[in-house]
């Protein structure tokens, strides 16, 4: 159960003195507390032997409201420290994940789903920090205090008596064990159960219009009803177990309370004890309720920390499928990026995607990648931008293995537009400003222009101050692909990728974007993937890959006078053009 405050030792070694004063302030507010009890008791037994005077009650009222408020400003204390001690373990922790979060590349994401991450970032992080807070608070309470009362009832009133009151805390303390255990197995399924809840919910919001579209709303929500079902009945089973130990710790209090009633009156009635000892009894044995509640709360605590802790931690123990090589080496100018015979197969997969791919890129060239859907040419990209690790055989830029160049140097030089346009819930030009945060207005009215998304900009509620919603919901597909080619234009990147990215825009605009890159871009290197061979034949180079190989190469003018799938291809597309402008 204990084993949690091990896992967690780094952080209280980081805040020692945040953590030592909190022990401190509860010893002494624990010392502080088991007083007035005894004071009560003494005035008690002055009152029967008929001693009382004004200026000893007087003293004794004073002694207990100086305790009072020496106890209100110790509580003030030790509550802010270590409360405020479990928000920065909560801090520190979410901080600790989005980094991690951060660094990982898509197989990581593959290997685990974004609804259970969410969960591990919020529930988990908050029963972890329960632990640092009030997990603290119970451990404290339940030994310290609960120690320190036990020792006043035996010391300075009758160890008979609190040994006889105190016989069921050994039952106590077996059965919560037994049901420590419990807790701990079923809160770890009621997480993993609320985890898929929460992926589900993402999917179906993320993917509402398709089940619009397919009238699949009927089924999502009866889905969705099963899953909550599953998290209702696994938190119920975490919740049965709790319910156990609080009537427990009810029934040996009563017990507790009736042996100290009992044998205490017992002794009174043979002069072994005063009336007045025995109210002090009674009052430490009310005093010991919180203590054995607290045991019941600590093992609830600790043991759904421990879950939550494991479950963290297993997310952060996770290494990098990518990061840097031991050994750098300093490239000045990203040119040439040559590929030496280079092979990839995707993790979950053992098919090749690519195999035996050679060819090289000088600077300043731009070179289509073409091919059928499924014949490599994302992967190819994905090896140039280290996404997965690197195949057999070598990805060399400017003479240097790409494994032996900083991935903060190799991002640097990139923009990159993806198939999939990632824009979040900002204005559009907050959107643009995420490649290069410090562009002057010229520098982004001329991103925009160059993406021929000026047009646009009008036609937009609020202009460049638009909220584009999330992933871009506001917008048509054709603005997304080109707010997405501006953010990457604002950047002006030496290597310039855009894989897919002109699918939803029309001939005419994608002419004219054609047009300011090869304008604007002279002497940098720019690939473009694409299915619309329109978008390359001004390419230096042409790849036309399938089934992960290099099938042919050349020109434009070269490519469409060999046969071969680009030929067949460019006719295919021509005489369609040429239908829809007669049409």
């Amino acid at each position: 159960m204990f084993s949690v405050l091990g896992k967690l030792s780094w952080f209280f070694k980081k805040y020692w003195k945040r953590y030592t004063s909190v022990l401190l302030l509860l010893l002494l507010a624990s010392i502080l507390d088991v007083l007035p009890p005894k004071i009560l008791g003494v005035v008690i037994d002055s009152i029967g032997a008929g001693t009382l005077t004004s200026p000893f009650l007087e003293n004794r009222i004073f002694f207990l409201t100086a305790i009072a408020i020496i106890v209100y400003i110790i509580t003030y204390i030790w509550m802010r420290q270590l409360f405020g001690g479990a928000n920065i373990l909560e801090r520190v922790s979410r901080t600790k994940l989005m980094n991690h979060f951060l660094k990982m590349s898509p197989p990581f994401y593959e290997r685990n789903r974004t609804g259970d991450l969410m969960a591990r970032a919020t529930n988990d992080v908050k029963a972890v920090a329960a632990t640092a807070g009030y997990g603290i608070l119970t451990l404290i309470d339940s030994t310290v205090f609960m120690l320190t009362v036990l020792v006043m009832m035996s010391v300075t009133i009758s160890w008979k008596l609190t040994i006889a009151a105190v016989l069921p805390l050994p039952i106590m303390a077996f059965c919560i064990s037994k049901l420590g255990t419990k807790i701990h197995h079923r809160f770890i399924r009621a997480q993993d159960a609320f985890g898929k809840m929460n992926d589900k919910v993402l999917e179906a919001v993320e993917g509402v219009r398709v089940v619009r579209a397919y009238v699949q709303e009927e089924h999502e929500i009866k889905k969705f009803h099963e899953m909550t079902e599953e998290v209702y009945n696994r938190n119920r089973e975490v919740a049965q177990i709790d319910a156990l130990l609080a009537p427990l710790v009810k029934i040996l209090v009563g017990v507790s309370y009736l042996i100290g009633l009992g044998y205490g009156t017992y002794l009174v009635f043979h002069r072994e004890l005063t009336l007045g000892e025995l109210v002090s009894f009674n009052v430490y044995l009310g005093m010991m309720i919180w203590p054995m509640f607290a045991i019941g709360e600590l093992i609830n605590i600790m043991e759904r920390g421990n879950a939550s802790v494991d479950r963290v931690n297993q997310i952060l123990q996770q290494k990098e499928d990518i990061k840097n090589n031991a050994i750098l080496q300093h490239v000045e100018v990203p040119a040439p990026i040559e590929y030496k015979h280079l092979s990839f197969s995707y993790p979950t997969s053992p098919k090749p995607v690519l195999n035996n791919i050679s060819f090289t890129v000088y600077k300043g060239e731009t070179i289509g990648i073409v091919g059928r859907t499924g014949s490599g040419k994302t992967a190819l990209i994905q090896q140039l931008l280290r996404q997965y690790p690197l195949g057999s055989g070598d990805l060399l830029i400017g003479n240097v293995p790409i494994q032996h160049i900083a991935l903060e140097r190799l991002q640097s030089w990139i923009g990159y537009v993806p198939q999939e346009h990632v824009l979040f819930s900002k204005t559009v030009k907050e959107n643009l400003l995420l490649s290069k945060e410090t562009a002057s207005d010229e520098e982004v009215e001329e991103a925009i222009k160059l993406a021929a998304f000026d047009k646009d900009i009008p036609f937009l509620s609020k202009g460049l101050n638009t909220l584009v919603g999330e992933k871009g919901v506001a917008l048509s597909g054709g603005q997304k692909q080109r707010l997405s080619i501006a953010r990457a234009l604002l950047r002006n990147p030496q290597i310039l990728i855009l894989d897919d990215s002109l699918s939803a825009v029309d001939a005419k605009t994608e002419e004219q974007i054609i047009r300011n890159l090869t304008k604007k871009r002279k002497g940098k290197t720019t690939f473009i993937i694409t299915h619309r061979l329109s978008a390359v034949e001004h390419a230096d180079h042409i790849l036309v890959l399938e089934d992960g190989r290099i099938n042919q190469e050349g020109t434009h003018k070269e490519l469409k006078q060999r046969e071969g799938w680009y030929r067949e291809q460019h006719i295919r597309q021509y005489l369609k053009e040429e239908s829809e402008v007669k049409g």
